[in-house]
């Protein structure tokens, strides 16, 4: 299984041959410099890791600058390890957009928007306490009955309530590669992806 890390350009939307408008994300994928390679010798399994997006020296730690200077590439921000990797890599190799082509499949990987804390309605998309005319007073949007009386005398694990809404990993299966620019490193992919604008992406083929 090959793959590459990105990052979340925006949406826009494109006509294909039979001129439907289709909507699509743009992501700024790579290139990715592969930083290390693990082995079942020495790690018990076998991954290639790949680095992406500059950072600066002064904002690097010790240990991973040598990290990084063993690969012989400036530091990176981001790292993630990918298993299976079909081809064969290298220390120092470069991973562009052009592994994948148009008309490929892919699964997309990404943190979803922060929400903070939310209420039911909005969180697990509840109608609310029926309406005012029912005796009801600023509560339209509450969880109403959590279903637990005398017996067993408390709230069930998994009980729907309110609290901290997105910001959670999200896997988008089964996305199709609309276009690839090798020379602008982009990649447009059907649908929508997690994440803000900016927001770090892996790109699973």
């Amino acid at each position: 299984m090959s793959g590459i890390i990105g990052k979340k350009v925006g949406m826009t939307s494109i006509f294909d041959a039979e001129g439907k408008n289709i909507p699509c994300t743009v992501i700024e994928a790579g290139p990715c410099v592969v930083t290390q390679l693990r082995t079942v010798d020495t790690d018990g399994y076998t991954a290639v890791q790949l680095a992406f997006d500059d950072k600066k020296e002064k904002n690097t730690s010790g240990p991973l600058k040598g990290h990084f200077t063993k690969a012989k590439t400036t530091p990176k921000r981001k790292l993630v390890e990918f298993k299976n990797f079909e081809d064969v890599k290298a220390l120092g190799d470069i991973v562009s957009v052009e592994i994948f082509a148009e008309g490929d499949y892919v699964d997309v990987v990404g943190t979803s928007k922060g929400k903070g804390f939310q209420g039911v309605v909005k969180r697990h998309g509840f109608g609310g306490v029926g309406g005012q005319t029912h005796g009801q007073h600023n509560r339209l949007r509450a969880p109403g009955s959590l279903g637990a009386s005398s017996w067993p005398s408390r709230v069930f694990k998994g009980m729907r309530m309110a609290g901290r809404m997105g910001g959670d990993r999200v896997k988008i299966q089964n996305l199709q590669v609309l276009k690839v620019y090798t020379e602008q490193n982009l990649l447009v992919i059907s649908g929508s992806i997690p994440g803000a604008k900016g927001s770090y992406v892996i790109v699973d083929k």
